[in-house]
């Protein structure tokens, strides 16, 4: 007993210690970062308790694990296609170290068509210097001494001009290529010789020379890159592009690349991407102070960048920072509101249905839209009351009878054959809306002429994620991204906050201009319950559309109440139907998502955005 008594004392003696701790220090560590830890280690309990063979990217330790295993050495194949590449490296005091290992990573490449312009602004660091004088022997290496210490952009503007390559890329005087960066983007190139600009997947190197922060990126995604600079390294561009634009301009400072991504998008649509790590990424130490103002500078620069371009697209519009994930989000405007015929599907359920209605009716800031309730052979009084209450006390609320047996596609189909409005929302009846903005976010976003299908984040009863975009390839034909997640949670490079290209997002709740339903087609018929709106999507995207997932704007999603679970041995037997049809018709696209990178694990539902073990 004495014993316990001590050990007891011990422990509050420590629990105090560590309330004093917590109270004189915690405010050292910002908010943001307690939450990451939190959620990091509830992300880890899970996956204990699955028992997933998976690993955690952002986990450094996990991912050197990962990245040790996928080293394979490639056999470097015979390319007929071999155009010359200059890769330009502005130089000012880099720690000499980092710069030869910056200049030797590109000597080393196993593909030797390329050439090297290494500009100094006038650097007063002896050993920089030093280093530089070593290679002007070197007859791949051009140093260029500048006399007078201007920015990058100026010493990349000139050299883009005197540069021989066919292509030219970018590279920061203390990052490191993979050796097979160059001959990974020529062998993209002898595949498709359009290609105007490649970008690859990269990481960080930390502070103690360990590779972490992978980012494994999509292939190209517009409303992505209007989110934050996803494309960033290593990037080559075509040479004769940058007679198309202002190549750099002098006012972007910090934030440059990003600039000319975004205007070099506007003048090419052939832009490729290679899913493999080729460029590490140098952590740089900074003073606080100096990292505030960089980062406030940024910030700046960013939404007028933006702004810029939204103007320069004759889009009307402004960006605003996303303070959580710290990227930003475009918010679309238009001079009138486009008409809106929200499409609800129903059979019984009044309770259900009418707190559907009630959320939009009671929150929706938003004033151009009509009901059409679409009633599938309903039998309860109390859903005939549920309509003639509506119908008499709402003058934008519609029935209309869909005297049919259950068929999603052919019940949608109906309904907005009926429908003379702008914009169409797909709506399940077990939906609740959240955010009052959803109906003008998900408008001012589907009337832009790039984008097809556009949909929120769903969230179950209990607040966790129910939809945040859809991915192909796992659970077979398709899975929904991070189910079960918190509300609270940013999600891997702010997935879970700003708006995303996907393959797809759920018809749960969907808005699409009617017009472009017209072209390409109504819902699949032959998909009666799952993936008519996938196959959808999937149609959308063959037409050139880009469909985007909205963060910003949340709904509850009671999942399938309304209709009940597929259990029954009929619809087990439809489902794998439609499986089956999903696969011949588009095994392709399923097994390779192009908004899905594929070191991302496909083994559960629940691996999404984790790496295979």
């Amino acid at each position: 007993m004495k014993i316990i008594r001590k050990l007891w004392k011990f422990l509050c003696l420590v629990g105090r210690g560590i309330k004093l701790f917590w109270c004189e220090y915690h405010f050292l560590v910002p908010i943001s970062m307690w939450e990451k830890y939190y959620y990091e280690t509830k992300r880890k309990i899970k996956r204990a308790l699955n028992g997933l063979p998976i690993l955690d990217p952002m986990n450094k330790l996990e991912y050197n694990i990962w990245l040790s295993k996928d080293k394979k050495e490639d056999v470097i194949q015979e390319l007929d296609y071999t155009p010359l590449i200059s890769i330009i490296i502005p130089v000012f005091n880099t720690p000499a170290i980092h710069l030869e290992q910056c200049i030797d990573s590109v000597l080393s490449q196993t593909y030797r068509n390329v050439e090297i312009y290494i500009i100094d602004n006038v650097s007063t660091d002896e050993e920089t210097i030093n280093c530089l004088k070593e290679y002007e022997g070197n007859k791949l290496c051009k140093i260029l001494w500048c006399n007078q210490n201007i920015y990058n952009l100026k010493t990349n503007k000139d050299v883009v001009k005197i540069a021989k390559g066919e292509f030219v890329a970018f590279l920061g005087n203390d990052d490191i290529l993979d050796k097979d960066a160059l001959y990974e983007n020529v062998k993209l190139l002898n595949k498709n010789k359009s290609y105007d600009i490649i970008y690859s997947d990269e990481d960080r190197i930390d502070y103690d020379g360990k590779f972490c922060e992978p980012h494994f990126k999509a292939d190209f995604s517009p409303d992505t890159l209007m989110s934050f600079n996803y494309m960033c390294h290593f990037t080559i561009i075509r040479t004769e592009i940058f007679d198309k634009i202002d190549s750099f301009r002098k006012e972007m400072n910090e934030a440059e690349y990003y600039d000319l991504f975004l205007r070099l998008s506007e003048v090419t649509n052939n832009i490729g991407h290679i899913p493999k790590i080729l460029y590490h990424w140098r952590k740089k130490e900074i003073s606080m102070d100096c990292n505030l103002n960089t980062k406030l500078r940024t910030e700046n620069m960013m939404v007028n960048i933006l702004n810029q371009t939204l103007q320069r697209r004759r889009i009307k519009g402004y960006a605003k920072k996303d303070s959580k994930s710290g990227y930003y989000i475009i918010d679309y405007k238009y001079d009138r509101e486009p008409s809106v015929s929200i499409i609800i599907p129903t059979r019984d359920c009044a309770s259900l249905t009418n707190e559907c209605l009630e959320s939009i009716y009671d929150i929706t800031d938003y004033s151009n839209y009509e009901i059409v309730l679409v009633d599938n052979n309903s039998e309860t009084k109390e859903s005939f009351l549920l309509f003639n209450e509506y119908l008499n006390k709402k003058s934008n609320f519609r029935v209309i009878k869909a005297d049919m047996e259950f068929n999603y596609s052919k019940i949608n189909n109906f309904a907005i054959k009926q429908c003379n409005s702008d914009i169409v929302v797909l709506l399940n009846n077990d939906t609740k809306v959240i955010s009052p903005n959803w109906l003008k976010v998900m408008v001012s976003y589907a009337i832009q002429k790039h984008i097809g299908a556009v949909g929120p984040k769903l969230l179950y009863e209990d607040g966790t994620v129910q939809h945040g975009g859809v991915l192909l390839g796992l659970n077979t034909i398709a899975s929904h991204a991070y189910i079960n997640a918190t509300r609270e949670e940013i999600g891997i490079f702010g997935r879970l906050r700003v708006p995303y290209n996907y393959s797809a997002v759920t018809a749960a709740c969907l808005a699409v201009e009617r017009k472009k339903i017209i072209e390409v087609g109504y819902l699949n018929e032959s998909l009666k319950v799952a993936y008519n709106d996938i196959e959808f999507n999937l149609r959308l995207r063959q037409h050139g559309y880009y469909n985007v997932f909205l963060p910003q704007i949340e709904l509850y999603h009671l999942e399938s109440k309304s209709r009940g679970l597929d259990t029954t041995k009929e619809k087990y037997e439809i489902l794998k139907f439609e499986e089956q049809y999903m696969k011949n018709k588009y095994g392709e696209i399923i097994k390779n998502d192009p908004y899905y990178n594929p070191n991302y694990s496909r083994c559960d539902a629940d691996a999404n955005f984790y790496l295979d073990k």
